[in-house]
């Protein structure tokens, strides 16, 4: 028996940091959503009237993205163009511990909120700032989206069939990987300050985000003349691993280690492909990648999916079904990981989402309070607490 873990604390790790987020639609949004998951105090700024643009963003008559991307923040209304609403801000960057925002390189100057005034005003203040393509460089000034993002940093164009234009992934992954940088760096300049006392600017490229996670991409490139292309849902040279039909819909399956492979062959009941000279190691499966994948998808093709995956767990072959919304909101595992909760909304009431994640044993993160409603509802209350007005 291990020892018993011990009982979660109400708040989070970061209870007690205070964030000003004066970002909109995505970046800087998600990095103030995973500051405030974690614990964070997060005091969103929005324009008078509308708001950030992600209170329209999403499927449906009453869109529901919001829900998520603002979860765990309080709402301050603020104009950033008129002094008032810049000497509310710099007040607020004044007892805050890290700043969001991203807008283009110069933005923030021209509105009279120079990083490094606020800075100097306090000097433990983190700013983190998220751009297309960072705040120095030749495109720094450029306007930036994490789309452009995406085929600047080498996604776009690995992502599809060879014989296709390049695809979107489906999600806004160039600005929510950008975002959890920001985040990353939040929390390392976090933790120099412990020791330091001082804050420090934390710059995020969207395209340099994007680029982090490109593998081998660049030294296959500059060392061994390889370049990657698209490739549909196949990795070249890595076989077996790609989606296969079957009777009702697709499954996944990924056995290129040379002893999972031995065991889909026994579940495949053809223990004869597993000493086969074309599929008997790594690099011969790879060789015969598009033969392996015609044979095992004819098998496939046989089962139902559950029954199928019965079959991958039971001869222990890492497998899985390729899950939509209402697939996950049904699926026992989600729920006992609560890797979806449901958030009482006061417009909407009860909202499924995504959990709050990374799981932490101690202070776990979690969603303590809906996205606000209202633009600008907690004003009053956050001038009151943070500014004493």
């Amino acid at each position: 028996m291990g020892e018993a873990l011990p009982e979660p604390q109400a708040s989070g790790s970061l209870e007690g940091i205070r964030v000003v987020e004066l970002g909109q639609l995505i970046a800087g949004p998600f990095c103030g959503q995973l500051l405030g998951d974690m614990g964070a105090e997060v005091v969103k700024i929005e324009p008078p009237g509308a708001g950030d643009p992600m209170r329209a963003w999403g499927q449906g008559e009453r869109p529901t993205w919001w829900r998520v991307i603002a979860r765990n923040k309080y709402s301050v209304a603020a104009d950033l163009k008129t002094r008032p609403g810049q000497e509310l801000v710099r007040r607020l960057a004044g007892q805050a511990d890290i700043l969001i925002e991203n807008f283009r390189p110069g933005t923030l100057e021209k509105w009279s909120l120079d990083p490094a005034e606020l800075m100097a005003g306090n000097p433990r203040l983190i700013v983190v700032r998220v751009s297309g393509y960072g705040q120095f460089g030749p495109y720094a000034a450029r306007a930036g989206f994490g789309g452009i993002a995406e085929a600047m940093g080498g996604w776009r164009k690995i992502v599809g069939e060879r014989d296709r234009p390049p695809a979107r992934m489906g999600i806004s992954i160039g600005d929510t990987l950008a975002a959890t940088y920001g985040c990353m760096g939040a929390l390392a300049a976090l933790h120099e300050r412990s020791k330091s006392g001082r804050g420090q600017l934390v710059d995020v490229a969207l395209y340099e985000s994007v680029l982090q996670v490109m593998e081998g991409l660049i030294p296959e490139w500059a060392i061994a003349g390889h370049k990657r292309e698209r490739t549909g849902s196949t990795l070249p040279g890595i076989a077996p691993s790609n989606v296969y039909s079957c009777r009702d819909g697709e499954f996944l399956i990924g056995a290129n280690q040379d002893s999972v492979f031995v065991r889909l062959c026994a579940a495949m009941k053809r223990p004869d492909l597993a000493t086969d000279e074309r599929y008997r190691s790594h690099a011969a499966r790879g060789r015969n990648q598009q033969e392996l994948d015609r044979v095992i998808n004819a098998w496939t093709r046989q089962f139902k999916v559950a029954e199928l995956e019965s079959l991958m767990i039971e001869h222990g072959v890492p497998a899985g079904r390729i899950l939509d919304a209402e697939d996950m909101l049904a699926d026992p595992h989600f729920a006992a990981r609560e890797a979806i909760v449901t958030v009482e909304d006061p417009e909407l009431g009860p909202v499924p989402m995504q959990g709050a994640f990374p799981k932490l044993t101690r202070t776990p993160s979690r969603v303590r309070r809906p996205a606000p409603s209202v633009v600008g509802q907690d004003t009053d209350e956050i001038r009151q607490r943070w500014l004493g007005d």
